[in-house]
């Protein structure tokens, strides 16, 4: 997902590729709950190493087509393994997928795929700098072709900045403490560089009150979510997924975070229940907004047996939605 090209030829300069195996998150779930019609047009809005992308394509027969989007360069680069006719990797963010399917002649497709959060491979590659388990340079962006750094922005951002990022994205207890605790190091001429510097730094800032959990854990979350402005991408991406999709269309996603979840969850109901006007008001049924789309089922977590496979699965949620045959009319600017 990234603001370049949309071509699935780039050819910039990609670093070599993890050697660690991505496993996909709820792959039977999240494709079963697309309900893919063999002849449908389908996006999986993060390719990441293809698990998701290589069981649509299955379930597709020959007139079937499904177009994949990333920003992650190692991911395009991962992509040209495949060979299908049917298939279309585009390096692109969340927030241009009305530009992608309008450069692909489409208006509306018939189900869109979003597995949110950072693949295996981003971070098991010590280089990506997203995890402190690896010694690397504080780099922490999805698309590393372009966009400020995590070193630049420690180095560079306020206190008071650095403490709200903390604590908004990352939900930490001790934000202005670990803000007070980087500004200090800067000031006497220490440039964080490196992830293991942070963790350090972080670990002496923070009590150790989460056993099991690395004091450097939330810290990590919010400045790459911050930097890649990942909620940002995916408020932008539902509303789009809400135009894009055809009547009875699905959007099935996946999150990671509470505050990812929180959003989905929200937006799928306030398009679900469009009757929130004042209790008392006098309105006739035939007179309310129809809903534009209908949650399906409850939300989905991974079996215990996928998280003992996978452990990092185990904060996964996943919600699926269906969109109506009510026209979007005047809602969100189009007919």
């Amino acid at each position: 997902m990234s603001a370049g090209s949309h071509s699935p030829n780039n050819t910039q300069q990609v670093g070599k590729l993890s050697a660690s195996p991505h496993v996909t998150v709820l792959l039977n779930e999240a494709v079963d709950a697309l309900n893919i019609r063999s002849d449908g047009v389908y996006i999986d809005c993060t390719f990441g190493r293809g698990g998701h992308s290589r069981a649509i394509l299955q379930k597709l027969g020959s007139q079937g087509r499904l177009i994949a989007l990333d920003r992650d360069l190692a991911a395009i680069e991962a992509g040209r393994q495949i060979q299908d006719s049917r298939f279309l990797l585009v390096h692109a963010h969340f927030s241009e997928l009305r530009q992608v399917l309008h450069d692909q002649g489409l208006e509306q497709v018939d189900g869109i795929l979003l597995d949110l959060g950072i693949s295996s491979p981003q971070i098991d590659e010590a280089e990506r700098g997203f995890s402190f388990r690896f010694d690397g340079p504080l780099d922490m962006r999805m698309d590393q072709s372009k966009g400020q750094t995590a070193a630049e922005f420690l180095a560079q951002a306020s206190e008071q900045t650095i403490a709200e990022v903390i604590k908004t994205y990352g939900e930490e207890r001790f934000a202005k403490q670990i803000a007070r605790a980087i500004v200090e190091k800067r000031t006497l001429g220490t440039v964080l560089l490196t992830t293991r510097q942070l963790a350090n730094l972080v670990a002496g800032a923070v009590p150790k009150t989460e056993p099991g959990q690395d004091p450097a854990t939330r810290t990590f979350q919010a400045i790459r979510i911050y930097l890649n402005q990942e909620l940002e991408e995916l408020a932008s991406v539902l509303k789009q997924c809400l135009q894009s999709l055809a009547a009875h269309g699905r959007m099935v996603v996946i999150s990671f975070h509470s505050l990812e979840d929180r959003m989905v969850k929200h937006f799928v109901r306030e398009y679900q229940q469009r009757d929130n006007l004042p209790a008392k008001m006098p309105v006739l049924a035939k007179d309310l907004p129809k809903p534009l789309l209908m949650a399906v089922g409850k939300a989905i977590k991974p079996s215990e047996q996928e998280v003992r496979a996978n452990p990092r699965s185990r904060s996964a949620v996943m919600r699926v939605a269906e969109r109506t045959a009510e026209p979007l009319g005047k809602l969100l600017g189009v007919s």
